[in-house]
């Protein structure tokens, strides 16, 4: 299983973060977010390993700052967390790989992500929330069981220590990766990297039997 820890901003805590080998790193560059990367230097990134792929999130951005962006920080991956079409979706893909995240709640309809088969890469799952994700909430993963898609996803929206047991009872063939965000801060964008040990140590183990067993 996939790790991303998502919204970060503090440069010796990016390094920190970095430091226990996640899969991706999230960078949100949403404005009205408590976690937006602001004026964070491109030299922040510098000393993040290669294979970590970092990842900026956007809300309903355009697509020139989008661009802009991409170029002055070197993202591998872009989320977006907004009302982006798949066409606009779909329009990135040849610089960089696509994550398109939806917000969960009980009237979710998920046929409105076929439309997007062959338009990104992934999928990601978060709490339906007015503020596009960062809630610390999370939704009823039983949903998942809805979707039929072959897309791999990632789950977020408030994962933490206290629910990776569940996490790890949920047997879907697109379940690709967890995203850890705000139950792993000691305030918005500076990530507690005790917490977030603990919780790579659970999921490469589970990770680790899951492949033995296969």
């Amino acid at each position: 299983m996939k790790i991303k820890v998502c919204g970060l901003k503090d440069p010796e805590n990016i390094e920190a973060v970095a430091a226990l080998k996640p899969d991706y790193l999230g960078f949100i560059c949403y404005g009205l977010s408590p976690r937006y990367i602001g004026q964070l230097s491109a030299e922040s990134f510098k000393k993040i390993q290669k294979n970590i792929k970092k990842t900026a999130v956007f809300v309903n951005e355009s697509a020139e700052i989008i661009d802009s962006l991409i170029d002055a920080y070197g993202f591998d991956v872009i989320q977006l967390h907004g009302d982006e079409s798949p066409e606009f979706s779909h329009s990135f893909r040849d610089r960089v790989t696509v994550f398109k995240a939806f917000g969960l709640d009980g009237n979710f309809d998920f046929g409105q992500l076929d439309n997007y088969i062959n338009k990104v890469d992934y999928f990601l799952f978060d709490t339906k929330t007015a503020a596009y994700g960062g809630s610390g909430k999370t939704f009823d993963w039983e949903m998942l069981d809805n979707y039929k898609l072959n897309v791999p996803f990632f789950l977020s929206g408030g994962i933490s220590l206290d629910n990776l047991e569940e996490i790890k009872k949920i047997n879907h063939p697109q379940f690709y990766g967890v995203d850890l965000n705000s139950r792993f801060e000691t305030a918005p964008g500076v990530k507690d990297t005790g917490k977030l040990k603990q919780a790579f140590d659970i999921i490469n183990k589970q990770t680790i039997t899951d492949e033995i067993r296969s």
